[in-house]
């Protein structure tokens, strides 16, 4: 018979989920703040390095079902991207870049002032341009909202979050690469895995629509359909070193277009979806230390305070050019704020490829930070925008 430690280790994972999962139904219940903020509390309280119910992260299963909850999350996101939008309003388009790249470079200078390394200050600025796409589409779904700000919101975190990728890789090339100093070959390799990932992706959303045609019963079989592709493509990007962000996010976003519907009652992916989602959270609030938190503190208060400043003041400047009101434009970047998960789970890919991240660990404290208030900064946003059925 198994010994005790073995049976205890063996159901660390099932308890830790259903803790999180009842946390977050009493906890909406009680305070009306979103269910994720409690699932990353209970995940950062279990963690191996806090009381110690989890094994500590690393490569593993748990690791692949985050990413393909994170998958699911991304082919929803991609689905709900209209590109006829981005070009019948360029303004939107210049107001994206602009508050993602103001972003990246008043983190870069406030990393630099407080004494981190360059290399740790382009890292922690590359991140920061990021809005967590597992917060953004989570609470959205929860709080049914649905309006200029909610959409806005849904295509400003896509586009972030293929910017902060690109950056990210970039940079993580220079790191691995920086003996030859060749910024360029860099550049060219994360630009190529970029493309390669999105035309695999693409070529899902194109070969999985035209089969789930050819069973004929969309209604009943697309959900199932969507979610065994996701999961398949999540792992063929692991073994080819792809990135599953770009290759996800291309697939829903070319599934919209072959017009393959995807009803509202299947956001989440149902159940699945659910149970996945709660493993996502509190899988990356579980992978931060308490005292890497601490000692970042100061240094990740400041980044959450430019980065949402920053953010906010880019899309406000750009929001009547754009179609929506000064107040309107405000609460769109103050929505922006979650980052949480998207950067955890960049971070623990680095970290298989060799990266030492341990520099980044103000971007923990940050991480911490959002993974609890970012989900209540937006959804009080879109409660502001009169979006959801609280307002």
């Amino acid at each position: 018979m198994p010994d005790l430690l073995t049976i205890l280790t063996n159901l660390a994972w099932p308890v830790a989920i259903c803790l999180a999962w009842l946390a977050g139904e009493f906890g909406k219940r009680w305070t009306g703040l979103p269910r994720i903020s409690f699932y990353g509390i209970v995940g950062f309280a279990l963690a191996s390095t806090q009381i110690g119910v989890l094994p500590p992260s690393g490569a593993g299963p748990v690791l692949v079902m985050a990413d393909i909850a994170f998958g699911l999350i991304l082919f929803e996101l991609g689905y709900r991207i209209n590109l006829r939008w981005l070009r019948t309003n360029p303004w939107f388009g210049m107001a994206a870049l602009v508050e993602a790249l103001g972003t990246f470079v008043a983190v870069y200078f406030v990393a630099m002032w407080f004494g981190v390394t360059t290399m740790t200050a382009l890292m922690l600025a590359s991140l920061a341009m990021s809005t967590s796409p597992a917060t953004v589409v989570r609470i959205i779904n929860e709080q049914r909202s649905s309006g200029q700000v909610t959409e806005r919101v849904l295509h400003l975190s896509a586009i972030n979050c293929v910017l902060s990728v690109f950056t990210f890789n970039v940079i993580v090339g220079f790191w691995i690469f920086h003996s030859s100093s060749d910024i360029g070959d860099a550049t060219i390799n994360s630009l190529v895995a970029l493309l390669m990932s999105g035309v695999v992706g693409a070529v899902f959303g194109v070969v999985v629509p035209a089969l789930l045609r050819h069973l004929g019963n969309l209604a009943q079989d697309a959900t199932v359909g969507f979610a065994l592709a996701v999961i398949l493509l999540v792992s063929i990007t692991y073994t080819t070193h792809l990135s599953p962000v770009v290759a996800t996010l291309a697939f829903g976003l070319t599934a919209r277009h072959r017009r393959v519907a995807f009803s509202q009652a299947q956001r989440n992916f149902g159940a699945l979806g659910e149970l996945l989602t709660v493993l996502l959270f509190v899988y990356a609030a579980s992978t931060l230390e308490w005292r890497e938190v601490i000692a970042g503190g100061a240094l990740a208060v400041t980044v959450v305070i430019v980065r949402l400043a920053t953010k906010t003041l880019g899309v406000t400047v750009f929001s009547q050019l754009s179609g929506i009101s000064w107040r309107k434009g405000a609460l769109t970047g103050l929505a922006l704020a979650p980052v949480s998960v998207f950067v955890i789970l960049l971070l623990e890919h680095a970290r298989l490829r060799g990266i030492d991240i341990q520099e980044l660990r103000s971007m923990a404290a940050v991480t911490m930070l959002l993974e609890v208030f970012g989900p209540i900064i937006i959804q009080r946003a879109l409660i502001w925008a009169r979006e959801t059925t609280e307002a």
